[in-house]
């Protein structure tokens, strides 16, 4: 049995890159641990409630227990917000502080492969660039020797994406997540496909206030859902 542990910046971006090989991982034995740096607190929604946070927690407790999840730690950072400007924000925390705490973790968990996010933070966010910077420093503290960037193939999301780009400002993400050449890891998860909808369901509050990708992406047909969704793609450091 290895220990995996996945770093994420908010409640929901588990689900949306990573919980496929999450609930791989618990389904072969694995012990799979997920830790948030924030409770995204600051994060948009539809819900009338000036307390996002806990019902964000709960929601990525739900999704956890969906993945096969053996324990989630919440770091209880402050969401830098939806521009990661927000003050006193994960973002703007020092590196070797949040590292250290993430250390721990890896540390206590006897962590046998790390996840964060590529360099770039995916499309950008300052809380995803931080998770990154963060991650790598506290796998070097912690000496976990496996650390999985979690990307998208951007070659693959700009086939996508073109068709939008006459009618919505793409120009940004043609710089966004990984180029195809660099990715090392290209994982099938179809078969757990029903998993991570569900994963993605239990954000229920990110599927409100607005137009939002994960309202779409959780109403896709099984096939569509599977051919967007069904592989993930992760850079080894």
């Amino acid at each position: 049995m290895r220990t995996c542990v996945f770093f994420h910046a908010h409640p929901d971006d588990e689900a949306l890159l990573t919980a496929g090989l999450m609930a791989r991982l618990a389904a072969d034995g694995n012990r799979v641990v997920l830790v948030v740096a924030t409770a995204g607190e600051l994060g948009r929604t539809g819900l009338r409630t000036r307390a996002l946070g806990p019902v964000r927690l709960r929601e990525l407790e739900e999704s956890a227990r969906i993945l096969g999840c053996a324990r989630v730690v919440a770091l209880g950072y402050a969401d830098s917000g939806l521009d990661g400007c927000a003050p006193g924000g994960f973002a703007s925390r020092p590196v070797e502080e949040a590292a250290e705490r993430l250390a721990r973790v890896l540390v206590e968990e006897k962590a046998d492969l790390l996840t964060v996010y590529d360099e770039r933070g995916g499309y950008g966010h300052p809380d995803h660039v931080q998770v990154h910077r963060v991650g790598v420093a506290a796998a070097r503290i912690a000496g976990t020797e496996i650390v999985l960037e979690a990307t998208v193939d951007r070659d693959r999301l700009w086939r996508w994406l073109r068709p939008l780009a006459a009618l919505f400002p793409l120009d940004g993400w043609r710089q966004a997540y990984t180029p195809g050449s660099r990715i090392s890891h290209r994982v099938d998860v179809r078969r757990f496909a029903a998993a991570k909808r569900a994963a993605m369901a239990a954000h229920a509050s990110q599927g409100t206030g607005g137009p939002r990708l994960l309202a779409v992406l959780c109403r896709l047909p099984g096939p569509l859902f599977r051919l967007a969704l069904g592989t993930e793609y992760y850079v080894r450091r």
